[in-house]
């Protein structure tokens, strides 16, 4: 019989046919409860998203899996996450990265992840407390981008210039309503190849100014 973890698992693979296994093994190895409020323990491994503080959420499993998918990483890149949230995203994302870098613009969220990582014993996750469509220009650049925010229209410049070339960015564009997941691959002139995917609903991507 499979425990909640194993069959939210097993769910991704037959509900969605996402059948890579090194993203299933990653999504098997981390604790999704440790995650979020004790208040939401009992539906840790459902297949929705999960209100955290400041009017943020810990995406539904499917789409940290879809995301993570995209980003077809092999284990030694390293990964920059914009919008670390709980810090959920990053755990998964440290299973199959060398080095993750995330940062999260809301202070007290950055604390709480860093913390919480750090328990937890993910140590090639690094956390800053920053806006995000800055980066983090000090450890650039980066094999791939993951931002977990809907962004209206286009990747912020600096993000794309932190990007190795043959690099990817995976992101939601799109108007607040509903956003296409689309994954950018940085060509060797600059350029960014866009690929898109399904529809999404994520929170707005928030800027210093904002």
């Amino acid at each position: 019989m499979r425990d909640k973890r194993e069959q939210m698992v097993f769910d991704i693979k037959q509900r969605y046919g996402l059948s890579s296994p090194d993203v299933l093994s990653a999504m098997l190895q981390v604790p999704r409860e440790e995650f979020i409020d004790d208040k939401y323990k009992d539906i840790a491994y459902d297949d929705t998203a999960i209100s955290i503080d400041f009017g943020q959420t810990i995406s539904q499993p499917y789409t940290v899996a879809f995301m993570t998918d995209l980003l077809d990483l092999t284990g030694d890149e390293k990964v920059l996450e914009i919008g670390t949230g709980s810090g959920y995203q990053a755990a998964v994302l440290s299973k199959l990265a060398s080095k993750v870098y995330t940062v999260e613009i809301v202070p007290e969220l950055a604390k709480k992840a860093k913390e919480r990582l750090t328990r937890l014993g993910y140590h090639n996750v690094f956390v800053k407390s920053a806006s995000g469509e800055y980066g983090w220009r000090e450890e650039a650049p980066y094999d791939a981008v993951i931002i977990t925010a809907a962004l209206e229209k286009e990747i912020p410049k600096a993000l794309v210039e932190q990007t190795k070339a043959g690099g990817v960015i995976v992101a939601p564009i799109g108007p607040r309503s509903s956003q296409t997941m689309t994954r950018f691959t940085k060509m060797e002139d600059g350029t960014l190849k866009k690929e898109e995917f399904q529809k999404y609903v994520f929170v707005p991507f928030v800027e210093k100014g904002d």
